[in-house]
């Protein structure tokens, strides 16, 4: 029988319940325990796909399909469990669900209301598929007082109830701030949020404070006497060096412990956290650093490349390097910026994904200093299909090559994709349809050339790695472009939908249409990475 872990917040948004909830999670995974971590997102959106990077973040997807909240990516990454679709729901895909039913007429004349039918579907998202599980984290999206989240939290209260006794706990994540001015932590913030909480229905029984200043054990003392829980249920939550600190720190402060107690959990295994510290030792006695250059649109905010930023890190831990990241706006090379003035310190290049015109031809420039001046390029999405249109242009003798997806082009080398097969069967899509949840999305299977660079890295021809695009380069021009070099490394099983090319005759040069930073993991670097940081590390002995 599954137990139930509810996380909500409190004071102010980006406290880091994501991370805390990874966090905790792998503790108990640590220990023995299986888990799954879900997430709740009260934003009436039904998914963030369609949603700006700047608004949200990225997109995170997984293996089924799914566009999701990044915070499943940390998921991911902590515990190496498979997120799923059922592991994140929005308030928009609850009302949408309800909708469709009632206009079925499933409701039988009855007037829809949130209490029951919301809370009733939010509750049954929160149970499902939980039987092989020891327990199961719910993260409440957005901060206690939030109109948009009073549902979940309605959900939650209800769900805690219908549940055995012991068999579900809360989790209050808050800020105890520290004013300068008169040199002191201030709790009154976090008692406002639990009284706030309280009046809710929900009594939590663990408190995670956010603080930048050790908590002194007064202050502990004073928190659990007007919040109601038991000092020892006041865990102090410092800023760590790295988020990969961040388990160890919360066991060395008793989270895991004190989780346990209020469930009444005795003689749990101690947490194995040797991988945890093998990770710290590397990132914190690195033998070297690389820089690596990401060309991209959404520079501005780290947030929409996070999936990104991790997986060259763990590239990073699997050569024991550190690796700086240059972000730089493909918008720059447009306006005039000298393209060998900003990559030249670059010891490796990386064109992301992303969606549109804008910055496509500093992209463009980009892959062509690093197919000229032989630095390590990487393409991933509209990396990929970048460097196969720069490909065209100056090595396949194809001067018009462009995409359909910035416009009428005589030479399409990247277009819409129309067709392809998934695990639900034949997948058709035209240039009318929503743009929301219609790309090409989860995981798909891929055949890699035998003695290609790709295979090399990979160590076999078969692999499967999660898409998310509505373009795909047009294997029409596959004659062309391995004329000039770029070799179509990896194709999809039926032989139709490009997936990898290279270029063999460069010191590494791949670019791919899928996105793998998705699968990495700090204990399990995604090969490509793993091999591109190690290409970075040989650029930089050159230099």
């Amino acid at each position: 029988m599954a137990r139930y872990i509810f996380i909500t917040g409190g004071v102010v948004s980006s406290l880091g319940k994501g991370l805390m909830a990874a966090s905790l999670a792998a503790l108990l995974q640590a220990r023995g325990f299986r888990v799954r971590i879900r997430k709740f997102d009260p934003y009436l959106n039904v998914d963030p796909g369609t949603m700006s990077p700047y608004q949200h973040g990225e997109v995170y997807v997984t293996d089924d399909g799914a566009e999701t909240d990044l915070d499943l990516g940390h998921y991911e990454r902590f515990t190496g469990v498979s997120a799923r679709q059922s592991d994140n729901v929005t308030q928009g895909r609850v009302y949408q669900t309800i909708i469709q039913r009632e206009r079925r007429g499933d409701y039988l004349g009855a007037t829809v209301q949130v209490i029951p039918h919301v809370t009733d579907e939010i509750k049954a998202f929160a149970t499902a598929d939980t039987d092989d599980l020891d327990f199961v984290l719910c993260e409440i999206g957005g901060t206690v007082g939030d109109i948009e989240s009073l549902p979940f939290m309605e959900a939650i209260r209800q769900l805690h109830n219908d549940l055995d006794r012991g068999q579900s706990i809360f989790v209050h994540v808050t800020l105890v701030p520290y004013i300068a001015a008169a040199g002191e932590l201030k709790t009154k913030p976090t008692q406002h949020s639990v009284r706030e909480l309280t009046s809710l229905g929900i009594q939590p029984d663990i408190l995670l404070c956010r603080c930048e200043h050790p908590l002194p054990e007064s202050e502990r003392k004073k928190i659990a006497l007007f919040c109601n829980v038991r000092p020892e249920a006041v865990i102090p939550a410092l800023d760590a060096s790295s988020i990969y600190a961040v388990p160890a720190q919360y066991h060395a402060e008793g989270l895991d412990e004190e989780v346990l107690r209020a469930f009444g959990i005795q003689g749990a295994p101690k947490p194995s956290l040797d991988r945890w510290l093998d990770i710290m030792d590397r990132q914190q006695n690195p033998e070297g650093e690389v820089t690596i250059g990401v060309v991209g649109k959404y520079v501005g905010l780290p947030d929409a490349y996070k999936s990104l930023y991790e997986a060259l890190t763990h590239g990073g831990f699997a050569n024991r390097v550190k690796v700086n990241i240059k972000w730089i706006d493909a918008e720059l090379f447009e306006k005039g910026d000298d393209v060998a003035a900003s990559l030249e310190p670059m010891h490796g290049i990386l064109v992301p994904g992303g969606f549109g015109v804008r910055g496509s031809e500093g992209k463009i420039a980009s892959v062509k200093f690093a197919r000229e001046r032989n630095v390590p390029f990487f393409g991933i999405c509209l990396g990929m299909q970048m460097a196969c249109i720069e490909g065209a242009r100056n090595t396949a003798g194809i001067p018009d090559a462009s995409t359909t997806e910035f416009g009428e082009t005589s030479e399409p080398v990247v277009g819409l994709i129309t067709e392809w097969m998934s695990s639900e069967g034949l997948q058709k899509r035209t240039a009318e349809t929503d743009l929301g949840g219609t790309m090409r999305l989860g995981a798909y299977p891929a055949k890699l050339t035998g003695n290609s660079v790709v295979a090399g890295i990979y160590g076999t021809g078969d692999i499967s790695e999660r898409h998310r695009h509505r373009y795909e380069v047009n294997a029409g021009y596959r004659d062309s472009l391995e004329k000039g070099g770029l070799i179509f490394s990896g194709m999809s099983p039926d032989g139709t939908l490009p997936e990898i090319v290279e270029r063999p005759d460069h010191p590494w040069f791949v670019g791919v249409q899928f996105h793998p930073e998705l699968k990495s993991k700090p204990f399990d670097p995604h090969p490509l990475f793993a091999s591109f940081i190690e290409a970075a590390v040989k650029q930089s002995r050159l230099v």
